[in-house]
C-alpha cells in the first residue's frame, strides 16, 4: 500500500511558483557570487518554471535574464582576467 499522496494541481502550480521565485533570487545572488554555479540553476529552475506553467511569469523570467546575466557577467570577468574567477 502506497501512502504518498498524489499532487493536484494546485500543489504543482505553487511548486512552480516556487522555483520561479528561487530562480529569482538565484539569479539576483549569482551577479554577486558564485555566478559559475548559481547562474545555471536559475536559468534551470525558471525554464522549469515556465513549462510547468507558473502564474509568477514575471519572476520566471526574471530569473532566466538574471541567469543568463550571471553567465555573461562571468565570461566578461574571465576574458579581462584571463582566469576562471574574478576579484576586486
Amino acid at each position: 500500500m502506497e501512502l504518498t499522496a498524489t499532487p493536484t494541481r494546485r500543489t504543482g502550480t505553487r511548486d512552480a511558483d516556487g522555483m520561479a521565485v528561487a530562480s529569482f533570487i538565484l539569479g539576483l545572488l549569482g551577479l554577486l557570487v558564485l555566478n559559475v554555479f548559481l547562474g545555471p540553476i536559475a536559468i534551470v529552475l525558471a525554464s522549469v518554471a515556465l513549462r510547468r506553467g507558473t502564474a509568477r511569469r514575471g519572476r520566471a523570467f526574471l530569473g532566466l535574464g538574471l541567469g543568463i546575466a550571471d553567465l555573461v557577467v562571468l565570461v566578461a570577468f574571465m576574458h579581462f582576467d584571463s582566469t576562471m574567477s574574478w576579484n576586486f
